[in-house]
């Protein structure tokens, strides 16, 4: 068996075609037409991964994927009729891993469904490496996937965390947002360049003392951006 995957969506026969494949594929599949049953799910089983539809019934796609990590690193890839790049970027803002948008192919989602995996399991939880980095006032525990700050916890959003352990562990070298994009989400995400400059300017604001002029995340004009440490005697 591959994994459990939660569905949480309320159309029924989206739901039950999304199971058959996901089941043929080889996973174990659970479905829950509405937020509080997913979450209820998600909770109970501790699935390897969630589909997780944005409008339904009761609590909101949105505040489910909330909740969801607030207490868990679960990948979720959120499943949208919208096609807005600002409706995109809320769902990253929340924590969700991926979007596709309605309507798909299905082996279209069973392919985000596998990377979406093959990502989850690359983490450094998983990695051999789990020891801990400093740059200046900043250390970064990829065992804890944890940011902190003279001490005190810098919050990351999952991707933030996987975006900014790639970078750390590749000090100095010039990555394009495509190579980016292969390298931490593992394939073409729909939000294409825009996503990986979102996640930069996040990013920035939580480790620079002055976004505007980064210190450690910087942009390598019309080539992309690397994480610099070349100036930092604490690492």
């Amino acid at each position: 068996m591959a994994g459990t995957v939660v569905v949480v969506e309320d159309d029924a026969t989206l739901a039950a075609a999304v199971r058959y494949n996901l089941e043929r594929d080889g996973y174990q599949c659970l479905v829950a037409a509405d937020g509080a049953r997913g979450l209820e799910l998600v909770r109970r089983e501790r699935p390897a991964l969630v589909l997780l539809d944005v409008m339904l019934p009761g609590l909101d796609g949105l505040e489910v994927c909330r909740r969801i990590r607030a207490e868990s690193s679960v990948p979720i890839i959120m499943l949208t009729a919208r096609v807005e790049e600002t409706d995109r970027v809320v769902g990253l803002e929340v924590g969700a891993d991926d979007y596709i948008t309605k309507p798909f192919g299905m082996r279209e989602l069973l392919a985000r469904v596998r990377a979406a995996l093959r990502r989850a399991q690359m983490r450094p939880d998983s990695e051999i490496s789990s020891q801990a980095v400093r740059f200046g006032r900043l250390r970064l525990d990829p065992a804890r996937r944890e940011l902190t700050r003279d001490g005190a916890t810098v919050a990351l959003k999952p991707k933030e965390f996987d975006l900014l352990w790639f970078f750390v562990r590749h000090p100095g070298r010039v990555y394009s947002r495509e190579q980016l994009l292969g390298q931490v989400w593992g394939y073409d995400f729909p939000g294409g360049s825009r996503t990986v400059d979102v996640h930069i300017r996040w990013l920035r604001e939580k480790l620079e003392e002055e976004p505007a002029a980064p210190r450690y995340l910087r942009t390598s004009r019309g080539a992309g951006y690397l994480f610099d440490i070349s100036s930092n005697h604490d690492v």
